[in-house]
């Protein structure tokens, strides 16, 4: 009895003297010991995207400059580690995007919005006449009830489809003062003009310039407003594309179907100008950090376009110097077969085995995972388009983009001041462009069927082990 009495004493003097050391260390006991329970930094592989080690590599022309343009001399670059999408973004994937911005305006117009309060100026109306207070579009958020089910079947009088018309989200069966209706066969469709989506981002390069940070004519608090940037733009494609981008060509049923067949969910999106494709780029960010604030859990790195350099070293997948993403320096495998979804020969478009694009991952990926790195559709990248940018940009990231400010997102910039880099060739070019160091570029407001793009997102930390193996919070 005497030694359990012993055993038990001895058990609390120990639990007592944990307590007291956990308790100094929690003070910090005089000592230098960080702030302490913060959340572990965990990153699980974003679903679709593959982990592109960091390194440095020889970017630029690896074999003879054909056109001797001067634009692609070598320099060692390196790029830290980061995730990019294994395949360009496809049809399905994109629309869900587009549907995300029809249904957010719908909830709008019926008026259902969440419990969360809203406060402002102008009112709205829901279904049931309740007063609802709001803010201008563009200065907050919507607090949208994305529980709610849209009844887009619903076309009963007063029904959903009939207050979703009467505001226009649907194009009109009649123009008025005429007799003549915009519908084709009187079908109901979503007016897709409307399909706008505001967004907002950080102009981070335009506020870290000295001359913005000493301008003694605002407070810090105006200067950090200016650098907040907001837009609204239209997500919808550009359809018309396969039609005005090749003259003297038929391509209406390509104008019709792509986009929204199924038989094309698949194939890469196009149509799709460098200014849509970024706003993509922060609609997925958004969407992935509500559901990380759902659940409490720190947030990742953004979602976005990749930078010039990223691009071209995921595409050589580890094998540097060499012209072409899967390796050696022909067009063909060892049994007479084309590598990539391209126009071979003299226009022979379908000695590929394509025609116009294929269905993403057709072709073997590169040696990081990566498919159609080469061929089906050339791809956005986040830089601006500089001749002569290799000779001074820096080799550290390399990246050359002109500031939001500057370059102007808007109509009335110089056009040379709107050109993006795209890469890896498309269907409709020869094999020169497939080359993993080929430079090319459009304006960031034009759409053409032989664009698309695929998103990349930083690595947080060095390299992959750096952090916990796995987290609890999803658990």
């Amino acid at each position: 009895m005497l030694l359990k009495l012993k055993r038990r004493i001895t058990d609390v003097l120990l639990l007592l003297i944990v307590g007291f050391l956990v308790s100094s260390c929690g003070r910090g006991n005089g000592e230098l010991i960080g702030v302490q329970d913060r959340d572990d930094w965990y990153q699980d592989d974003p679903f679709g995207m593959l982990f592109i080690p960091m390194g440095s590599y020889n970017m630029g022309e690896s074999d003879q400059d054909v056109p001797y343009g001067l634009a692609n001399p070598s320099k060692t670059v390196s790029v830290q580690a980061f995730y990019m999408d294994e395949t360009e973004i496809t049809n399905n994937e994109y629309r869900q995007f587009v549907y995300w911005v029809r249904d957010s305006i719908a909830h709008e117009i019926l008026g259902e919005f969440g419990d969360e309060e809203i406060v402002g100026e102008h009112k709205l109306k829901n279904r049931d006449g309740d007063e609802l207070e709001v803010m201008e579009q563009g200065q907050v958020h919507y607090p949208i009830n994305w529980r709610t089910p849209i009844e887009w079947d619903d076309y009963e009088e007063g029904g959903t489809v009939q207050v979703l018309e009467e505001d226009g989200l649907f194009i009109p069966d009649e123009l008025p003062g005429s007799n003549r209706s915009p519908r084709y066969y009187h079908v109901r469709q979503i007016d897709v003009t409307r399909l706008m989506f505001s967004y907002y981002w950080i102009d981070f390069k335009q506020a870290a310039k000295r001359s913005s940070r000493t301008n003694g004519h605002f407070s810090r608090m105006e200067e950090r407003v200016n650098f907040i940037k907001y837009r609204k733009d239209n997500v919808y494609p550009d359809t018309l594309c396969w039609v005005h981008d090749f003259t003297y060509s038929f391509n209406d049923p390509m104008t019709q179907n792509y986009f929204w067949h199924p038989a094309y969910d698949h194939y890469p999106v196009v149509g799709v100008s460098w200014i849509q494709a970024r706003a993509f780029s922060i609609w997925r960010t958004g969407i992935k950090r509500s559901y990380h604030e759902r659940y409490g859990a720190t947030f990742w790195n953004d979602f976005r376009l990749p930078t010039e350099s990223e691009w071209e070293y995921a595409a050589r997948g580890g094998l540097d110097l060499n012209p072409y993403p899967w390796g050696g320096p022909y067009i063909r495998n060892s049994n007479g077969c084309f590598l990539a979804n391209f126009k071979p020969l003299r226009g022979n478009y379908v000695d590929d085995g394509g025609f116009h694009t294929l269905i993403v991952a057709h072709f073997a990926p590169n040696d990081y995972g990566l498919y159609d790195m080469a061929g089906n559709v050339s791809e956005w990248c986040d830089d601006s388009y500089e001749e002569s940018a290799y000779r001074w940009a820096h080799d550290l990231n390399m990246q050359f983009s002109r500031s939001v400010m500057e370059n102007g997102l808007d109509d009335d910039v110089q056009p040379g001041l709107k050109r993006r880099l795209i890469r890896g060739g498309s269907w409709k070019d020869v094999a020169y462009y497939t080359k993993t160091s080929t430079r090319s570029y459009e304006y960031q407001d034009t759409a053409k069927a032989y664009i698309g793009f695929r998103n990349v997102q930083t690595y947080l930390g060095r390299a992959k082990g750096d952090g916990p193996e796995s987290s609890a919070v999803y658990k």
